[in-house]
């Protein structure tokens, strides 16, 4: 055993005698698993029982070494877990409760017989997909195949009964993560943040948090500046497509984060994809008007409306952090692909057009495309002081305003009225910004899903809410928010944004641990990796973290 592995069971060892606890018969009174990983490959998971700790641990030790030795191991991350509480079933029971779990939100162990000897965590249900069957069911769902697959590699001498009248043992766990020079990390127990380090989400763990994503996203982009799209972590897939509007709006982020960190690697790689974005996705056009226009062109020549405007966040963005000129020119013939795809009468946005035709496909895709070409055009204005990409918005919001809008609660449209009520702090448009939140807040707060955006929406609201409350004449507006259950379900889902991050004692279950390992997540999508994923978690931090630093210089004051 390497003397690495040894230094973890140390540190480990009087923590888990102090914390584990015994279960009642007939179930075995202790039962501990220990799950090893160098970091590289999927963790190796051994399990013991034992009527008395000094027995399990020995047990424990013996199993360590020789697992360690059988696939010359050097340990990186040691988790253990122990069992809570069982529940025996049916596999007809399980598969007609699995029916009410959201696929991938199973977060118990199983056992396939009442000794436990054959029994596996939720880490290892989940890192190979054995209750997934596939995006076309919403609920989790025994997957024999991949069950099986998992259960010869665990337990070669077994063939599991999954029959309907076959027992199965529900696990209820606790678990601590070490890895060296720290000491033992409690993580949480079963629930929706289980198996996760129990850590507040402050100013510290966000900022360490927008490092590790930003560093990932940097990784991700190859020398041409092409990312990698994405990836499906259970079998170390890659995700074929390619999206431009995604690369675009990646940048974005990064660069949102790279104001955070300065980080000389992720600059690089923000140049690299800015280049990539400019002289090969984007495309120049003469309209008819004589005007030069620049325009996104995304698989199947599609022009998208939302695209031009995540290249204006990304390329404006760029321009105030350097100080840089040379997207100027761009920037403009991108605006003006914009006002192209806009209707000069009633302000409204056509969504899709065919490139190189620029004929109509698509009048309307998505909503978010129109949060997001206001947003940009704003953000445009912002840095030129061009009247005329303030008055589209103006005229667009008119539009917004017409067709309700607000309903949707999208998180562009926020960006954007926040932003608008800067130059323009009409009662119209914060009452548009109040309704785009205010009855959204129970979803924020109970959604099961991360569900990222939710984030970046209320950090929107949060800036414009706090410069309403210095705005005399439309501060009455307030009234029409409940405050106090805004200020609690920013905080909540900012803290529950902490499930979909690939923490170690996560990223250890699957396939290739370094590939994902501090990215983010999409859990109900087979735990995928993707890089407008990964985007909209860095925004919606990026934005607290500011938040949480200007909190603290204000408490300082």
């Amino acid at each position: 055993m390497n003397d690495q592995l040894l230094r973890l069971l140390e540190s480990l060892r009087p923590v888990l005698a102090r914390q584990i606890v015994s279960l009642p018969e007939p179930w075995p009174r202790y039962t501990l698993f220990v799950s090893l990983c160098d970091g590289r490959r999927r963790a190796q998971v051994i399990h013991a029982t034992g009527e008395d700790f000094e027995g399990l641990w020995r047990q424990v030790i013996e199993a360590c070494r020789q697992a360690t030795e059988a696939r010359k191991l050097r340990v990186r991350w040691l988790r253990a877990d122990w069992v809570t509480s069982a529940n025996q079933l049916t596999f007809r029971a399980l598969r007609g409760s699995l029916t009410v779990f959201k696929r991938n939100y199973f977060r118990y162990g199983l056992a396939l017989d009442a000794e436990f000897r054959h029994a596996f965590v939720e880490g290892e249900l989940n890192g190979n997909a054995m209750l997934y069957g596939g995006n076309a069911i919403d609920h989790a769902v025994l997957n024999d195949r991949n069950f099986r697959l998992y259960a010869a590699r665990r337990f070669p001498d077994l063939e599991p009964d999954l029959g309907d009248d076959a027992p199965v043992f529900v696990l209820s766990t606790e678990g601590l993560f070490c890895e060296n020079g720290r000491p033992p990390l409690p993580l949480y127990p079963t629930g929706r943040d289980a198996g996760r380090r129990a850590i507040p989400c402050d100013a510290a763990t966000v900022r360490s948090m927008i490092d590790q994503g930003a560093s990932y996203l940097a990784s991700q982009v190859d020398t041409r500046g092409r990312f990698s799209y994405g990836w499906h972590p259970c079998f170390d897939r890659p995700i074929r497509a390619y999206n431009a509007l995604r690369h675009a709006s990646t940048l974005y982020a990064m660069l949102e984060a790279w104001e955070i960190t300065r980080e000389a690697s992720l600059a690089a790689a923000i140049d690299r994809g800015l280049t990539y974005l400019s002289t090969e996705l984007i495309r120049w056009r003469t309209l008819a008007t004589g005007e030069q226009a620049a325009f996104l062109v995304d698989a199947g020549g599609e022009v998208k409306l939302g695209g031009n405007a995540v290249c204006l966040l990304a390329l404006v963005k760029y321009t105030e952090l350097h100080r840089d000129q040379r997207y100027l020119p761009l920037l403009d013939a991108l605006a003006e692909g914009i006002a192209y795809m806009q209707d000069a009468a009633s302000g409204e946005f056509v969504h899709v057009l065919h490139y190189p035709s620029l004929e109509l496909k698509s009048a309307f895709r998505i909503i978010y495309y129109d949060g997001e070409a206001a947003f940009g055009l704003m953000r445009l204005y912002r840095l030129t002081g061009n009247q005329r990409w303030l008055a589209m918005v103006e005229k667009a919001f008119d539009s917004f305003i017409a067709r309700k809008h607000w309903k949707a609660h999208d998180h562009w449209l926020g960006y954007c009225v926040n932003e608008l009520t800067r130059y323009r702090p009409e009662q119209r448009y914060f009452r548009f910004g109040i309704r785009n939140v205010k009855d959204h807040l129970d979803f924020v707060l109970k959604r099961i899903t991360t569900f990222p955006t939710l984030l970046e929406l209320m950090m929107a609201a949060q800036q414009m809410l706090q410069r309403l409350q210095h705005c005399p004449e439309h501060q009455h507006l307030l009234d029409e928010i409940d405050l106090e259950k805004f200020e609690r379900a920013l905080y909540f889902r900012a803290g529950y944004l902490m499930n979909g991050h690939f923490w170690p004692e996560y990223a250890m279950y699957f396939r290739n641990p370094a590939r994902i390992l501090g990215s983010f997540f999409i859990r109900h999508q087979a735990f995928r990796v993707r890089i407008d994923d990964v985007e909209h978690y860095l925004s919606g931090y990026a934005a607290y973290y500011h938040f949480l630093q200007s909190d603290a210089v204000a408490d300082a004051e």
